[in-house]
């Protein structure tokens, strides 16, 4: 099945060139996962996003009505994702806001079937080479600039390499290009702060409203010396990591545990968790 797209609550798939998402990612977005009609996280994705809006001083669209289109696109697919992409829409030439803003709203909707090992067994991650810029303006949001990203995945083509873990300048890890990062170091539950550089993620959210975790800074070496390391994503829900470097590891009970609420609140795993799992 091909995606389903509309822009501005219209079905066409056509933005205009001018418009300053295209020409500066002057904007945000929103990956969501919807199963069986219902989308679980909507909250934290609209809270996100209206905090985004807010930061970046665009106005906040309709939230009640972006959720009822991305139900209605997702109409009739058992499991799917879907992306918000919210611009600050056409403008003046030029950086400087438009005396009048006009956002442009871009929805798409493809079906989903997410790998079985992945959550089950763990998945390899390594260490890019590529930075992320520390920025406290632009720290957290989703915005529209995932050039670093871009150039991090371009590192590696090895498909049994699932993810790669992400520094800044200082040599802190932040974060995957497309998760966030946990570790359990000395038993206790960390993930980095992204007050400066990284996204805020709604499953990362979850997790820090859930149970306790220390949000501190942390190197390659701390991770390489975890107890149990896993990713987090809206999406793919929560990955154990299995390799890094020379390490290897085995999903472990916080991982576990953490994978049981997940699909408690109605994001199935891709899997049938045995006992020994839980």
């Amino acid at each position: 099945m091909t995606t389903r797209l509309s822009v501005d609550f219209r079905d066409v798939g056509v933005i205009f060139a001018a418009d300053r998402g295209f020409n500066y990612g002057d904007g945000l977005f929103e990956t969501l996962r919807v199963v069986g009609g219902t989308a679980p996280l909507w909250a934290r994705h609209a809270a996100r996003l209206d905090t985004g809006c807010e930061r970046l001083r665009m106005p906040t669209p309709d939230l009640a009505a972006v959720h009822a289109e991305v139900l209605r696109l997702c109409a009739g697919l058992d499991d799917a994702v879907v992306r918000i992409t919210y611009t600050r829409g056409v403008g003046e030439r030029g950086y400087a806001l438009p005396s009048v803003q006009r956002p442009t709203l871009v929805i798409a909707a493809s079906p989903l079937a997410l790998e079985t090992g992945a959550s089950r067994d763990g998945i390899a991650v390594r260490l890019c080479d590529t930075r992320l810029a520390i920025q406290p303006a632009l720290a957290g949001l989703k915005h529209l600039n995932r050039l670093e990203q871009v150039l991090a995945r371009a590192e590696w083509s090895d498909p049994a390499v699932a993810e790669g873990l992400l520094c800044d300048m200082e040599g802190h890890l932040v974060c995957a290009t497309a998760a966030n990062l946990f570790a359990v170091l000395d038993g206790e539950l960390t993930t980095p702060p992204v007050d400066r550089c990284g996204v805020a993620g709604v499953a990362r959210a979850e997790i820090l409203s859930s149970t306790p975790v220390t949000v501190s800074r942390m190197s390659p070496a701390q991770v390489l010396g975890a107890d149990e390391v896993f990713l987090t994503s809206a999406v793919r829900g929560i990955l154990p990591v299995r390799a890094f470097g020379v390490r290897t590891w085995q999903p472990g009970p916080i991982t576990r545990a953490l994978q049981a609420h997940w699909a408690g609140l109605g994001l199935p795993l891709p899997y049938r968790a045995k006992d020994s799992d839980r």
